[in-house]
Order: structure tokens, then sequence, then C-alpha cells
């Protein structure tokens, strides 16, 4: 396992194979990840604890503990914390598939994780 430090909190990376990856996002309140979306890669995010709003392309949904969304490959997607939340995010392997369309911590563009 390793952690990363990300501006709105930081990730824990449980899992990295050729067929899957995990991770555990922890989003401080009131910060949010870039908008983005992934070409190859779909994600399914299961909510731990906290309250988040998960945009998905024009519509949103309500992550609380108990709650799972799956964001399909080409969907713009941005997740912003309302309370500090703990989320479990499993995706298909392509980690540097990430096209940033907004980001307040200045990361907009392609880039890897």
């Amino acid at each position: 396992m390793k952690q990363i430090d990300k501006p709105w909190g930081y990730e824990i990376w449980w899992a990295e194979t050729e067929r899957y990856a995990g991770k555990i996002l922890f989003v401080k309140q009131g910060e949010s990840l870039s908008l983005q979306y992934h070409n190859r890669k779909a994600e399914s995010m299961y909510c731990l604890e906290g309250r988040a709003q998960l945009t998905l392309d024009d519509h949103e949904i309500l992550l609380t503990p108990g709650v799972a969304a799956d964001i399909p490959v080409g969907v713009r997607h941005r997740l912003l914390a309302m309370e500090d939340t703990r989320v479990v995010e499993v995706s298909t392997p392509e980690l540097d598939d990430v096209v940033r369309l907004e980001d307040r911590y200045g990361r907009e563009g392609t880039s890897a994780p």
C-alpha cells in the first residue's frame, strides 16, 4: 500500500494489478477532485463515510455511506466533499488516463496520477 498526498486530501492505493486498481480517497470538506474524464478507464465509487456530491455529465448523485456509483468511460465527473469523505474507488488499470477539464489546483490537461 502507498499513500499519495493530494491538494484535496490523499489517496491510499491498496491494489494495482493488470486487471484493476483499488484506492481509498479521503477528500476534505469543501474540497473537490478535478472535473475530468477518461478515454479508457472506467471507475466505481463506494462511499464509506461522509457526504459528497458526485457530478456525472449533467446529473448529480449524493454519495453517503453505503451509496455506490459507476463512472463509465468518457463521462465527465467531479467529486465535491460536503464534509470529510472517504470513498473506495475501484477502476480498470489505466491510472494515467486522466483528462482534466477544470481544476481549482491548477492541474488542467492530461496527466499521470
